[in-house]
């Protein structure tokens, strides 16, 4: 796997340097966008151009509650976020979705479970042609067809 990209607001720094010992952990290489712009969606929006432009193949970002991060990493076209806070959501974001970046709220979710989501959402795998197939599908086709 290439790198993972990571961002996040200030807020959300020590949760963003726990979830980067976690991949260093579980021997992933990540790249840190920053946490020092309030505006979150500025990271929200680097971190999804890389991730779309395929110089890594995930992102992670983080927020207060990380449905902002989200938002905004979805209006880059190529991004695909989930906001994770659940293990079996998280898994499902992967593996029914091909979300290829997770967003998650530090004041909403302990460092243990962040971390805890981290772990499965890096080792959830994509199966194409599954039962979920159609439904990607068509989120492709309608971003294609509208210059998403």
């Amino acid at each position: 796997m290439k790198t993972v990209a990571l961002g996040s607001d200030p807020n959300a720094a020590i949760l963003k340097d726990r979830i980067k010992e976690k991949l260093t952990e579980l021997g992933y290489d990540y790249t840190d966008y920053g946490s020092g712009d309030p505006i979150y969606a500025n990271v929200a929006i680097d971190v999804a151009e890389a991730v779309a432009a395929g110089k890594h193949e995930r992102g992670i970002l983080v927020c207060g509650t990380g449905i902002g991060v989200c938002i905004a990493a979805n209006k880059v076209p190529g991004a695909y976020a989930a906001l994770c806070s659940d293990v079996y959501s998280t898994e499902r974001s992967i593996k029914s979705n091909n979300a290829n970046i997770m967003t998650m709220g530090a004041q909403v979710l302990g460092p243990e479970l962040a971390k805890e989501l981290v772990e499965v959402w890096m080792n959830a795998r994509y199966e194409p042609g599954g039962r979920s197939q159609s439904k990607i599908d068509r989120i492709y086709e309608y971003a294609r067809n509208h210059d998403y």
